[in-house]
């Protein structure tokens, strides 16, 4: 810049200047990144919970719409899960939230008064490996 008399004026920072230096930019970066790093686990490990939560919760209200299909129907043969849907029973069958897909292990049995019919009796998940005590996610 220069000045009223034309020469050029050489301007400095002042004492508290405002602004941040490298330094403390560093620094903010580095308490930042130890921060996520500590919340992210537990982050995760609370979103499996849930997923698990969740499956156990889907499994035990499709068992109890099994039992109350069997009840209402004085023991007549559920051949199809569909018709747990169908007859109003479940809205729509559930997605298992580990899979993320509607699909499970129907255990069927034979019909006592038609051993050829094969009716279901249980449900179990599909999904593989097991959840966070160990438990394979297919004996829920």
């Amino acid at each position: 810049m220069r000045n009223a008399k034309g020469k050029i004026q050489v301007t400095r920072c002042r004492v508290g200047a405002t602004g941040f230096t490298l330094l403390e930019l560093i620094v903010v970066l580095t308490i930042l990144g130890l921060l996520v790093g500590i919340a992210l686990p537990a982050y995760r490990r609370s979103v499996q919970k849930t997923k698990e939560s969740v499956l156990k919760e889907n499994l035990n209200r499709m068992r109890d719409v099994i039992n109350q299909y069997y009840i209402d129907r004085r023991g007549e043969c559920l051949q199809n899960e569909e018709d747990l849907v169908r007859l109003g029973y479940l809205r729509a069958i559930p997605k298992d939230p580990i899979t993320q897909q509607a699909t499970w292990d129907w255990v069927r049995e034979a019909d006592p008064d038609d051993p050829s019919r094969m009716c279901i009796r249980d449900v179990r998940s599909l999904a593989p490996g097991r959840d966070s005590n160990g438990v394979p996610y297919s004996e829920y």
